[in-house]
């Protein structure tokens, strides 16, 4: 795996992280500011044919 693809998969992995911690805590406003990174985040993985929630070795 690349720096690029393990980076982003890091990045998206944090973001669900964030994601989730924001809408246990009811903060709406952050939960819409991590869900748009996380929508950004997916759409660059899919341009760059980077599988999200495929496990890796």
């Amino acid at each position: 795996m690349d720096a690029f693809t393990a980076g982003l998969l890091q990045r998206i992995r944090a973001t669900e992280s964030d994601l989730t911690r924001a809408r246990n805590e009811g903060d709406d406003f952050l939960v819409e500011v991590e869900q748009g990174e996380l929508d950004d985040l997916r759409r660059l993985a899919a341009e760059h044919g980077v599988q999200v929630g495929v496990p890796t070795a």
